[in-house]
């Protein structure tokens, strides 16, 4: 079904930045069809990203849209949802951006479950400033900074939201599409704090040190490698080895932060 992409884009800003084979746009295609599938007024969707390749999204979608400092995004979005709670807030971040330079304002977002949709584009690397390694960076891989192979444990991104009090966690692909757009759909809806780990590709700086190089095999290993969470449970850690966990692993209702605020803090200092 042929869908009106122009309607959400700043077409005078492509062509894109985003290396051949890279899965940003392709994510970026799933986003925009779960904010049209919840029929939201752009007008009230204010998209937010710090710095990298996956950072450049905002500026390609005609919305309220705020590119800040690296690792910072979640800052600005806390400030953003507070000023205005009826916005939609959706952070876009790469690895790097969201759990190392950002890794503090993550963890202090995800515990004050304040009402905000992360979208973590995953691609183990750190794509823009050259392919150094990443806190997702798989043990054993090459980048421009471990030239012997990487020696750091990687993060799970899922399990670092979940130690964190993240009240929504889910993770998908890039080559799984409909899940994508699905999953976006339920972080946007659910009231708190919401993360999305979406396991990407970045042949450039990744996939060129590393198996598979091509983009295509990059996609196909994504598509053979997955294992649905609930079929998850019933397998061993050996079974499960090198495989991608996919679908929603925490959903759940708590208090949500600005809703607080305003009903707890505001009376009382406008008692004053």
């Amino acid at each position: 079904m042929s869908f009106e992409y122009e309607k959400y884009i700043r077409t005078g800003t492509l062509p894109h930045i985003w290396c051949p084979g890279c899965g940003h746009g392709i994510v970026m295609k799933s986003m925009l069809r779960a904010i049209d599938g919840l029929k939201l007024d752009k007008n009230n969707i204010a998209v937010v990203s710090g710095i990298g390749c996956t950072s450049r999204l905002p500026g390609y979608l005609d919305m309220n849209t705020l590119h800040t400092t690296h690792g910072r995004a979640l800052s600005f979005a806390t400030g953003i949802k507070l000023a205005n709670p009826k916005l939609t807030v959706i952070v876009i971040s790469g690895d790097g951006d969201a759990v190392a330079i950002g890794g503090n304002h993550f963890i202090h977002a995800a515990r004050r479950n304040i009402d905000i949709t992360l979208m973590i584009f995953n691609n183990s690397i750190y794509g823009m400033t050259g392919g150094q390694v990443a806190p997702t960076t798989p043990i054993g891989a090459i980048a421009t900074t471990m030239p012997y192979g990487n020696i750091d444990p990687p993060f799970d991104i899922v399990k670092l939201a979940e130690g964190a009090g993240a009240t929504f966690i889910a993770r998908t692909t890039s080559y799984h599409t409909a899940q994508t757009e699905q999953l976006v759909k339920q972080a946007i809806q659910h009231k708190g704090f919401s993360v999305l780990d979406i396991i990407d590709a970045c042949p450039v700086q990744y996939g060129r040190r590393n198996a598979p190089r091509d983009a295509t095999e990059m996609l196909k290993v994504q598509k053979d490698n997955t294992v649905p969470v609930q079929l998850a449970q019933k397998k061993s850690a050996e079974e499960l080895k090198n495989k991608i966990i996919t679908g929603i692993f925490v959903k759940k209702e708590l208090p949500e932060y600005a809703e607080t605020y305003y009903n707890t803090i505001m009376p009382k200092a406008k008692a004053k």
